[in-house]
């Protein structure tokens, strides 16, 4: 069983269904929550906006990583656990990874869209991402 928990978390119910996951399967590990921001919304955000939208997209951001980060630790609460979070930002997959590297994770849970075809292409896969690179035991919750 692991010891330290690495739980990628967007805010939507398959990432809620992620940490439920880890929370019922590893009961005795220590958790962490991680959200990324990533600036290449704000390129999107700007496009479809206008450059007022750009100067508010980071604090909108922050404001809704710290909303992700509450309920996170609401339903690690309902669990009895302790719930560490953090917010990164950069590529999703990228971030994920190298904060699992550099603090001792053992093991990572992430929710699957299941984005297929052109959505895939260009929107990419964070979970492939994670499962391709990731150098220990990563959980997929679709």
């Amino acid at each position: 069983m692991p010891d330290n928990v690495l739980v990628a978390s967007d805010g939507s119910p398959l990432s809620e269904r992620a940490l439920i996951y880890a929370l019922e399967t590893f009961p005795d590990a220590t958790f962490t929550s991680i959200h990324v921001i990533d600036p290449v919304d704000s390129v999107i955000d700007v496009e479809a906006g206008g450059l007022s939208v750009a100067e508010e997209w980071y604090e909108n951001a922050q404001d809704r990583a710290n909303s992700i980060h509450t309920s996170d630790r609401d339903i690690a609460a309902e669990h009895a656990v302790e719930l560490e979070t953090v917010t990164e930002i950069g590529r999703p997959a990228t971030e994920i990874l190298d904060y699992a590297e550099n603090n001792d994770i053992d093991q990572i849970v992430i929710g699957s869209h299941g984005r297929s075809g052109l959505d895939r292409i260009l929107l990419g896969s964070v979970a492939e991402t994670v499962t391709r690179r990731a150098q220990i035991p990563v959980a997929v919750i679709a």
